[in-house]
C-alpha cells in the first residue's frame, strides 16, 4: 500500500470547492506522463481535486471522464506509477511545496496544474516492458529467483488465505474462483492503495504481460482479461480512487516503472536483485505486495502452460 493520506480515504462524490488560496501560476515546467494518461492530458480542460500530497508526489482526482481518474504528478526521483507525469525535480527541490489537499487542480489541453504549478507535457513514455519471446525454462529460473528474494512477512496481508485463493484460482485457470478469491481482497488494507489490490495489480500485470511472450499463455492472457473486467468493475466504489486507477492500469497491461523492471528481470533481461529491491523499498508495503502479485501471476502461467492445462481447457 502506498503510504495513508488523511484526506484521501474511500471515494465519495466531491464538490469542485473554489480554491480561495491558490497560489500564482507559474511558468510551466516540462513534463514526461505516462501513455495511460494521454487521453486525459489532451482532451480539454477538466477541473480536478487533489487527494493527496507527499514530498515525492502529488494524485489528482479527474471529476469524471474514464479511466485512469486519478493522474499522479511525481518527482524525477519517486516511484513512476503507469498513471504518473514526471516533472523535471526531485524531493530536495520540493517542487509540489504548494499544493495542498482539497485543492481545485486542472487537466487537459496538454497541461496538469495544481497548486501553483503547471506541468506542460512535452513527451510520452509506454510503462509496457518488452519482454518476449519467452522460454518457459527461462521464466521458471526467473520465478524461483524472485521467490528467494521476497520476504513473505512483507507482504501487507501476510496470514490472510485471500491472496493464496487467488493465486490457486489463477493457477488452475479457475476463473470463478480467482474471481471469487479477489473480490474477497478487493480494498482489503489501510492506505491510498491497499494490499489486496497491490497483489491483484501485479498477478494481472504477470498474466497478461508474461503470458503474451511465452508459448502457450493465451489461456494466462484470458485470465487476465477476464479477472481484469471483474476486478475494475465498480471498482472506484469498492476501494479509493487511486486503487481503483492503478487497477484499470493493471488490467491494461501498464506497470509501474518499478514493477516493469521486475518482469524484465523475470524475462532475464536485467538482474533481478536490485529490481526488486527498488520495488520492495518504494514504499512500506505496496511494492512487496505487488511482488508477491506478479510471482503468483508467474507460477499461473507457467502451471497454464503444462500440456494437461491446455488440454483441460480445449
Amino acid at each position: 500500500m502506498i503510504e495513508r493520506s488523511e484526506a484521501a480515504l474511500r471515494t465519495v462524490p466531491h464538490p469542485v470547492a473554489p480554491d480561495h488560496g491558490a497560489e500564482p501560476v507559474r511558468a510551466p515546467v516540462p513534463g514526461a506522463a505516462g501513455l495511460a494518461v494521454r487521453e486525459a492530458v489532451e482532451r480539454p480542460r477538466r477541473p480536478a481535486r487533489v487527494i493527496a500530497v507527499f514530498p515525492s508526489a502529488v494524485y489528482l482526482r479527474l471529476n469524471g471522464g474514464c479511466e485512469p481518474r486519478v493522474v499522479a504528478l511525481v518527482g524525477s526521483d519517486g516511484m513512476r506509477p503507469a498513471n504518473s507525469i514526471v516533472v523535471p525535480a526531485g524531493v530536495k527541490q520540493q517542487p509540489f511545496a504548494g499544493v495542498r489537499e482539497g485543492d481545485t487542480a486542472w487537466v487537459g489541453d496538454g497541461y496538469a496544474e495544481a497548486g501553483g504549478l503547471r506541468v506542460r507535457v512535452k513527451r510520452w513514455w509506454d510503462s509496457r516492458p518488452v519482454l518476449g519471446p519467452l522460454p518457459e525454462a527461462r521464466l521458471r529460473h526467473g520465478a524461483m529467483l524472485l521467490e528467494t528474494a521476497l520476504d513473505p512477512r512483507a507482504c501487507g496481508l501476510a496470514g490472510h488465505p485471500g491472496p493464496a485463493a487467488l493465486a490457486a484460482g489463477c493457477a488452475a485457470g479457475d476463473l470463478a474462483q480467482a474471481v471469487q478469491a479477489a473480490e474477497r481482497i478487493v480494498g482489503l488494507g489501510p492506505g491510498l492503495t491497499p494490499s489486496g489490490d497491490d497483489v491483484i495489480a501485479g498477478m494481472l500485470l504477470s498474466l497478461r504481460l508474461l503470458g503474451e511472450v511465452t508459448t502457450g499463455g493465451s489461456r494466462a492472457v484470458w485470465l487476465a482479461d477476464w479477472l481484469g473486467a471483474a476486478v475494475t468493475t465498480d471498482a472506484e466504489t469498492r476501494t479509493t480512487s487511486l486503487s481503483a486507477s492503478l487497477l484499470h492500469c493493471a488490467a491494461a497491461g501498464q506497470p509501474s516503472g518499478e514493477a516493469a523492471a521486475v518482469l524484465r528481470a523475470l524475462a532475464g533481461r536485467e538482474a533481478l536483485a536490485p529490481a526488486v529491491r527498488r520495488l520492495v523499498a518504494s514504499s512500506r508495503y505496496s511494492g512487496a505486495d505487488l511482488a508477491w502479485g506478479l510471482l503468483a501471476g508467474c507460477r499461473a502461467v507457467l502451471a497454464l502452460n503444462r500440456p494437461s492445462s491446455r488440454l483441460a481447457s480445449a
